[in-house]
């Protein structure tokens, strides 16, 4: 069966975002967008959240016609527009670019998409992953520590009454300064 994967970047302090919406911390160089491409490339679909989904459709569908995108961004858009989405929403109505809508997140359901995969799949989005922890259905963490404080800005796991016990599967340090750890469950 496949697993769910979450990978994230995240501060030092544990936000995945700063002040009102602020990414530009984020140190995403050749090497790591390099990186995330063979990672995402070898799934067999991504899971977003609402909000994660329409960031990425307003710009990864068309970015490799962009002239200011680097050789890792025209692979990404290809990688984004080809893989199957399941996007979460209670509102969207229209999802383009070889996504399927799904208005909840149950867990019989990510089981049965799971077992359907021919690969891993990948979450993206803090909501979702939120959710998808609460219902423990994260079979793997890989969090892409960047090299900042942020001090202020959204975490990307709120307070919970859920545990979940996890084990360092792998750690790889970038030059830019970005350290991966991935761990598994327990």
């Amino acid at each position: 069966m496949s697993q769910l994967v979450l990978m994230m970047s995240v501060s030092l302090d544990g936000c995945f975002e700063g002040p009102g919406g602020d990414l530009g911390w984020q140190l995403v160089d050749d090497q790591l967008h390099e990186h995330f491409n063979h990672r995402l490339a070898a799934m067999s679909g991504f899971l977003d959240g609402r909000v994660t989904y329409q960031l990425m459709a307003d710009y990864w569908p068309t970015a490799d016609q962009d002239p200011a995108a680097t050789p890792p961004m025209v692979e990404f858009s290809r990688v984004w527009r080809d893989m199957p989405k399941t996007v979460f929403s209670r509102t969207l109505t229209h999802a383009g670019w070889n996504t399927t809508i799904a208005r909840s997140v149950g867990p019989q359901a990510i089981t049965a998409l799971k077992a359907a995969s021919a690969s891993d799949l990948a979450v993206g989005g803090a909501v979702l992953a939120a959710e998808m922890r609460r219902l423990d259905l994260i079979d793997e963490y890989s969090l892409y520590v960047h090299p900042v404080v942020l001090g202020r800005g959204r975490p990307l796991f709120p307070p919970s009454d859920t545990r979940t016990d996890l084990v360092l599967a792998e750690s790889h340090a970038f030059d830019s300064g970005v350290t991966m750890l991935k761990y598994r469950r327990h």
